[in-house]
């Protein structure tokens, strides 16, 4: 009779190997923390799956499959084993294909990509791909490396476009409470052409459409949009939107319907602002480099945790 190895049957089933299990994808360093002394676990956003959270045994050896230990804003091509959600996987192999050190030599740029993979790690669920997400990041990081890099406006760009993929950005057309639509913000939604006026250090920044503005004008989180006068007082929670943002938010759905139009630094902060409060309101809590990366900051009326 055949002898079985009932033990190599049962270890089988219990952890099976398949090498179909390693993915291969493109990725960036979001979190890297010490495991021991020669290992780390590592939190990457892949293009193609999300989330990641890696174990990667022996990554601090400088003779290991990474090169070396991975740091935060590292990108590159990434070989993976996944556990599942909830599971730390295994980092197999990392090719790192941009470090980003000319981001690291600028504060403001280096404080702004850390705010934005902060966000990316806060509003997205692991394992739950989004390549739209990747790709905002990748380009942002991309424009936050070059010399004079619009710090302001490349972050305010990222939360907007972020807030829209996920969507969480709200109703910026009309008041969500009566639909009163004398507060419609975009003339470029409708193909109108915005007006424009040199501010900001000489750069091009739309002003606004010829549309009245209704004031006070302020948005509220919990309702998922702006409010007009006439609706703002049953909102459990309101931000009075400062002078510029509307115009701010105006140049980016202008510039996303492919107008050819820039964003003033003052106009991307208050946008900025905004967004953060938005943001916060949202998730429950500050994102921690709120604070460095945003100007101002103690005007959204924020609490943000040691």
């Amino acid at each position: 009779m055949r002898r079985v190895n009932v033990w190599a049957i049962t270890f089988d089933a219990i952890f099976p190997y398949n090498a179909d299990m390693r993915q291969r994808d493109s990725a960036i360093c979001l979190m890297a923390i010490d495991f021991s002394e020669t290992s780390q676990v590592v939190h990457f956003l892949t293009r193609l799956g999300g989330i990641v959270k890696l174990l990667a045994k022996g990554s601090k050896r400088a003779k290991s499959k990474t090169g070396g230990a991975i740091d935060l804003l590292s990108e590159g091509d990434l070989l993976y084993s996944s556990a599942g959600t909830g599971t730390l996987g295994t980092l197999m192999e990392f090719a790192e294909t941009a470090a980003h050190n000319d981001l690291r030599k600028n504060a403001a740029a280096l404080n702004a990509a850390l705010y934005m993979m902060e966000l990316a790690g806060m509003m997205l669920a692991e394992a739950d791909p989004h390549p739209e997400v990747f790709d905002l990041l990748h380009s942002g990081l991309a424009r936050l490396a070059r010399p004079a890099a619009a710090v302001e406006q490349i972050l305010a760009y990222f939360q907007w476009r972020l807030l829209k993929h996920v969507g969480l950005l709200g109703d910026l057309v009309a008041c969500v409470a009566c639909g009163n639509g004398d507060i419609l913000l975009f003339d470029a939604v409708a193909g109108g052409q915005p007006e424009q006026s040199q501010s900001d250090e000489g750069s091009q920044a739309v002003t606004g459409s010829t549309k009245r503005r209704m004031s006070p004008l302020v948005f509220s989180s919990c309702n998922g949009g702006f409010l007009c006068p006439a609706c703002s007082g049953q909102a459990t929670d309101k931000y009075p939107v400062e002078p510029g943002t509307l115009e701010g938010l105006e140049a980016l759905v202008a510039a996303q319907a492919g107008k050819r139009v820039s964003l003033g630094a003052s106009q991307a902060n208050a946008v900025n602002r905004l967004l953060l409060y938005h943001i916060s309101q949202q998730l429950g809590k500050t994102p921690r480099m709120a604070r460095h990366a945003i100007t101002k900051i103690a005007d959204c009326r924020l609490r943000i945790a040691d």
